[in-house]
């Protein structure tokens, strides 16, 4: 089971979101444009947008299809990489002198964006299977 793994992976996701965001405020606002420190900024916030999507998959697994939350699972860790990477490597390319790394950096952004869908809808797919071992309804709760 991945559970374990995407609590360990969402918990550095969430470690190097901070520091990359402190690290933008601190040392980039003096040395990036403000055009590239709002790529910088939003490579942070997507980043912890889908820190927190992992910490739901590891969560639900135990109550959704195994299959599908896997599939979610790397699908948000192979688009945090390609999406917040890109970006950020994309705002910081000309002030250490990596222009020419935009030419391959560029499309990496969209197809980070499109994994990042496809977690979405990979989880959208595995609250189909809820499993109701392990959580209790009540018949006069309502639900």
């Amino acid at each position: 089971m991945q559970t374990r793994r995407f609590l360990l992976l969402a918990s550095l996701s969430g470690l190097f979101a901070v520091a990359l965001g402190a690290f933008g405020a601190h040392i980039l606002k003096k040395i990036l444009t403000p055009d590239e420190i709002q790529i910088f900024e939003t490579g942070v916030r997507y980043q912890f947008y889908h820190t927190f999507a992992l910490l739901i998959v590891a969560i639900t697994s135990r109550y959704l299809s195994h299959r599908w939350t896997n599939i979610a699972g790397w699908l948000f860790v192979v688009g945090m990489a390609f999406f917040s990477g890109s970006l950020y490597l994309l705002a910081v390319a000309e002030a250490f002198g990596l222009k020419e790394s935009t030419i391959i950096l560029g499309p990496m952004t969209p197809i980070g964006g499109v994994l990042l869908m496809g977690g979405w809808l990979a989880l959208f797919r595995a609250a189909f299977d809820y499993k109701k071992s392990g959580h209790k309804h009540s018949s006069s709760s309502g639900s």
